[in-house]
């Protein structure tokens, strides 16, 4: 197998030009990915989407995504327009990470809803057609849920290429969701336990196969801790994952991003094959 290797990045609102240094020197150095948090609710954060296209005009050939972006305080339709136009923007480098939400009693500080965790998976499943038909829609589009509504919208502009939707899943439901209508699973390795991650691997090959998709079609992504080349190549090899999003040191970022591009990921990448 080959394996990607991309870094996770703090949107850290103190010090603004050193997280846009390290996602220069991720695109120097020759990393895949470069994967913003998204806490809208953080006052120590820059907001992740304007960061984003920051850095689409700051960087030549890495890629950029939310990890993951918080759907309930972005509409669907609204996320489509923006993750379309940054993907423009950088030339067709934009991949969109997405998750259901977490930390309600913020989300509803911030004037968002306050979702039980069924509701938010209806209301990310719903999200997710409205996503998909606004980026490929010729004409208006209509929509009519639980949780989201269009009435006529007229959308565009399309984006540069076939963005993928990469999901934020642990549990069976969302997990069925990532296997019959995204196009990655992105969770953290920290989040799972070891044993269970064949299972949840499972159930998102399952859901693809019961809704006639390839389950070699859906990306497998990982959010993990910094680590040597054998960890990193092992949480690869071991647990299936093809993409590694290695997060960096925070006493020296930039310096982490270059070591992890130009010493370990090389290694990664020869174990792993």
């Amino acid at each position: 197998m080959a394996v990607e290797l991309g870094v996770f990045v703090v949107p850290d609102a103190r010090d603004p030009e050193r997280v846009v240094q390290q996602a220069l020197a991720a695109d120097e150095v020759g990393l895949d990915l470069v994967a913003i948090q998204d806490h809208p609710y953080q006052r120590r954060f820059l907001d992740t989407w304007a960061l984003l296209a920051c850095l689409a005009g700051r960087t030549e050939r890495v890629r950029l995504a939310p990890d993951v972006a918080n759907l309930p305080l972005r509409p669907p339709a609204l996320m489509a327009k923006a993750a379309a136009s940054i993907d423009l923007l950088s030339g067709g480098r934009f991949e969109l990470g997405l998750g259901a939400g977490a930390f309600w009693e913020a989300i509803g500080a911030m004037g968002g809803p306050v979702l039980t965790g069924k509701e938010s998976v209806d209301a990310l499943e719903e999200a997710i057609q409205i996503i998909r038909q606004v980026w490929s829609a010729d004409g208006a589009v209509s929509f009519e849920g639980r949780h989201y509504r269009l009435d006529g919208h007229k959308p565009g502009p399309p984006p540069a290429h076939p963005i993928g939707i990469w999901l934020g899943a642990y549990r069976p439901r969302m997990l069925g969701l990532v296997g019959r209508l995204a196009d990655g699973w992105l969770p953290s390795l920290a989040n799972m336990p070891a044993d269970e991650i064949a299972e949840r691997h499972r159930t998102i090959d399952e859901a693809a196969r019961a809704a006639g998709r390839d389950p070699s079609d859906i990306r497998r992504l990982v959010n993990v801790r910094s680590g040597s080349a054998d960890e990193l190549a092992a949480a690869a090899r071991d647990h299936r994952f093809d993409t590694l999003i290695v997060s960096v040191d925070e006493d020296d970022p930039v310096g982490s991003v270059r070591r992890l591009g130009e010493e370990v990921a090389p290694k990664v990448r020869e174990l792993v094959a």
